[in-house]
């Protein structure tokens, strides 16, 4: 082996860990506010700022075509501009402390736009940095496959680095795409729907189980880190909401009644997690118009994946659009992969991923069976209660025949039956959650089950007259002959036609007769 042969680093590098890196554009936002984050929590830490005093400001243009967002964070000292700015996957940040700590995040916008500018100053200096990447170029030169450049030769070709007069006082770092080119990144209403699930936010006032999650945390003696992100000079928030909608166009059809939490600690007593779900009255799949939909997985506060990450670990794949909510990963050794689509994969993440199975599995799956057969029992009871009263309401307006009559005996017999099963099913589950503490099901139990709904079963009856009235019955007009030829009529009619086309036709020969 020569110890004296270099290895050379190709052009192509720099578009694996940049330009190629991610499937998602809107990821660049991700990764800057994840970068102010780290930074605001330095400043906070260093004294430069109080508690709630950092923000982070995003502005975009489309216009214009530009992206801007900045913080009032640290900023980075002049003299480790270019080092911090132009090394790749050089970061100083520590693994499993800091949100970010691969030193490649920050080049992601270099994919959507022609321009990537970062300005930033540090306090007690007066000057500001400005660094530029010519994303334009670094494009060009990594697609001439005719010419094999090297990495370093290629990054010092494409940026460059000035400074300019700034006030002493001044701490920030400004990111701005000039020149973007992916007009998905220039729509602040998607962009701010996007951010409203992934980005570390707080919980927003209209959210009225918002004091439940805190009074949580308190009991816990933790924290949930959040920063005031601003998108276009309005302050975003977490998306949750207490109301579930079919579509856009409908009023909300179920609504969240109440939170469940939840923790799981590893073999050696350290926390793995801690989460919380939504209950609803209905307790059903979700449409995608309700976008907050899903359990979400998150570190640091900062969503990781998407809404079907932790799809792939439910004993019932359906059941991960039943609920909102969120799953903190807390263990240090819990560590986002470089997409941070996932876990790096590791001994303890093995233990998160068995433990938040294992709840999946069993909690939620049988939460929702559970409430599936609540659900049941409260439509069979309604459905036996309309035949009970349509069948009074006909013994009173009339039967076609006494094969009306008869069916209606029939079919009140099978739902009655089928109430009755599902009325011994929840008296079981009822015992099930007094006994196991489930206490999720007896807040669904408490919240949709009224006494007087199993008295409905109880007391449905039909009285079977031995001299039904009939429709004809009303027809004065005819004779006896005539009635009982005509109820004949009704019936060919009834037998033939659908329920809803027969009944119109046989009120127009009403109308007609009267």
């Amino acid at each position: 082996m020569d110890k004296n042969f270099t290895p050379i680093i190709g052009k192509d590098v720099i578009e694996s860990l940049t330009i190629g890196m991610y499937e998602d554009s809107r990821f660049i936002f991700r990764e800057y506010i994840q970068n102010s984050a780290d930074q605001i929590d330095k400043a906070i830490r260093e004294g430069l700022l109080k508690n709630g005093e950092g923000e982070i400001h995003i502005q975009i243009s489309p216009e214009t075509k530009i992206i801007t967002i900045e913080d009032n964070a640290t900023g980075i000292a002049q003299a480790h501009v270019q080092a911090v700015l132009q090394n790749i996957a050089q970061s100083t940040k520590q693994r499993g402390i800091d949100k970010g700590f691969r030193g490649i995040g920050r080049l992601g916008g270099l994919a959507y736009c022609r321009k990537l500018i970062f300005e930033t100053s540090f306090s007690g200096e007066p000057v500001k940095s400005i660094l530029t990447w010519n994303a334009a170029d670094l494009k060009r030169i990594i697609n001439n496959r005719n010419v094999k450049d090297e990495a370093v030769s290629v990054i010092q070709s494409v940026t460059e680095f000035r400074t300019e007069k700034e006030n002493k006082e001044a701490h920030f770092f400004k990111v701005t795409l000039e020149g973007v080119s992916n007009s998905e990144l220039l729509e602040k209403e998607s962009i701010g729907e996007y951010l409203a699930m992934v980005a570390p936010l707080p919980y927003a006032m209209k959210f009225i189980f918002r004091s439940k999650v805190e009074e949580e945390l308190t009991k816990k003696g933790a924290q949930v880190d959040e920063y005031k992100i601003y998108l276009n000079s309005e302050q975003l928030f977490k998306a949750y909401s207490t109301y579930i909608k079919k579509d856009e166009t409908q009023a909300p059809y179920d609504e969240v009644i109440d939170l469940v939490f939840f923790e799981e600690h590893s073999s050696k007593g350290e926390l793995l997690f801690w989460g919380w779900h939504s209950i609803s009255q209905k307790n059903q799949s979700m449409n995608e118009v309700n976008f907050s939909r899903g359990f979400r997985l998150r570190k640091s506060n900062i969503q990781v994946g998407d809404e079907y990450t932790l799809l792939k670990i439910h004993r019932d794949k359906r059941f991960q659009f039943y609920f909102f909510g969120e799953v903190h990963a807390v263990h240090p050794e819990l560590i986002p992969n470089s997409r941070r689509d996932y876990f790096i994969e590791n001994a303890t993440f093995f233990e998160f991923e068995s433990k938040l199975r294992e709840y999946f599995h069993t909690h939620i799956y049988r939460l929702c069976h559970s409430a599936s057969d609540i659900n049941a029992f409260i439509r069979k009871s309604e459905e036996l209660r309309t035949l009970e009263e349509t069948y009074k309401q006909k013994s009173q307006t009339g039967f076609t025949d006494k094969a009306e009559q008869k069916e209606f005996q029939v079919q009140f017999e099978r739902k009655k039956e089928e109430a009755v099963k599902a009325k011994r099913k929840i008296e079981k589950i009822e015992q099930d959650a007094i006994e196991n503490e489930r206490t999720s099901v007896t807040r669904i139990l408490q919240k949709v089950i009224q006494p007087e709904i199993k008295g409905i079963i109880d007391n449905a009856e039909i009285l079977l007259d031995a001299r039904p009235k009939f429709r004809t019955d009303s027809l004065s007009a005819l004779n006896k002959d005539q009635r009982k030829f005509l109820g004949r009529i009704f019936s060919i009619i009834r037998n033939v036609l659908d329920p809803n086309t027969a009944e119109s036709l046989i009120q127009k020969i009403e109308e007609e007769l009267k």
